[in-house]
């Protein structure tokens, strides 16, 4: 299936440059823009990625008449960098929502659907549970819940030297980002590769603590709907059904939450044959979102 046309926007934030890769119709149609925030060791082609026939979700998304920017976090892609000592979740918050209300500028949006995976989706849910500068109507956190296990593949990752830059070999990853080899596809995997980036180790450090640190004071401050799925075969989350329905009763002020086991994927969900049924699931949750946002619009009145 024939890929959408890609965009590359650059947006500057406190002397900071922050890159993106955007695709769908530029104004008009009427729907959020829906905002994407990759994951430690990826850039913002995370999202570009063709697990199935169907394509990436850059490509379903822009075909389902959504303008979609995926952001290159601090440090990945063409974005600046930042010193190891302020890399902190916090300042991605800081530097990606004011990007976030450029583009908001930029597209002529009217709304935003926030889509955010693993470190991403934690960005992701930081950002919807402060005041952001935009007309947030939603969120979508993906490959990120409310348990880790002790011992496992996201701790060992995190005891690597903090201060460091690493660049993990493929085979490394692959064993972590993907689920049994029945639930992929050849040519989805050497895509991924080419959407793999070094990684500063300071994220790597903070993501295992984030769930007790400071998912317990985010997620009832999230006041807009949220979705949330988690790989059956993911190597880095604790994804049973009774710790999905945990993290989703966190959010204790949002209108409605939809969370769910991602059956047949492993971590990085997108990448897997059954990323499209995500991607559908993620446009459809969208739309509900939207529909409250007027709802709640109509009611103000």
């Amino acid at each position: 299936m024939m890929a959408q046309h890609r965009e590359t926007p650059t947006f500057e934030v406190d002397g900071h440059k922050i890159t993106a890769l955007a695709a769908g119709p530029a104004a008009g149609s009427g729907r959020p823009l829906i905002v994407a925030l990759h994951g430690g060791t990826y850039t913002a082609r995370y999202f570009d990625v063709a697990g199935a026939d169907q394509g990436s979700f850059l490509d379903v998304a822009a075909r389902c008449g959504y303008r979609v920017v995926a952001f290159d976090r601090p440090g990945y892609g063409g974005s600046s960098p930042l010193e190891p000592d302020v890399n902190t979740f916090a300042r991605h918050v800081e530097l990606l929502g004011p990007a976030i209300e450029q583009a908001v500028e930029r597209f002529r949006a009217g709304a935003v659907f926030l889509v955010g995976h693993s470190i991403g989706g934690m960005i992701a849910l930081m950002i919807a549970a402060g005041e952001p500068g935009f007309p947030l109507i939603g969120v979508s956190a993906t490959g990120m819940g409310a348990v880790i296990p002790p011992g496992g593949a996201a701790e060992a990752l995190g005891s690597l030297p903090p201060d460091a830059t690493v660049d993990l070999p493929y085979d490394q990853r692959d064993q972590v980002m993907f689920g049994p080899e029945s639930s992929y596809g050849p040519e989805g995997l050497e895509q991924a590769h080419g959407s793999y980036a070094p990684v500063p180790v300071r994220e790597l450090v903070q993501a295992p603590m984030w769930p007790k640190e400071h998912l317990p004071s985010v997620a009832p401050r999230v006041r807009v709907p949220v979705h949330n799925a988690l790989a059956e075969f993911d190597a880095l989350w604790d994804s049973t059904p009774e710790n999905v329905a945990r993290f989703a009763a966190m959010f204790t002020a949002a209108p409605f939450v939809d969370a769910s086991v991602a059956r047949g994927t492993g971590h990085c969900i997108d990448h897997h044959t059954l990323g499209f049924a995500l991607h559908l699931r993620q446009l459809a949750f969208a739309e509900e979102c939207a529909a409250w946002a007027r709802q709640n619009a109509a009611s103000a009145r």
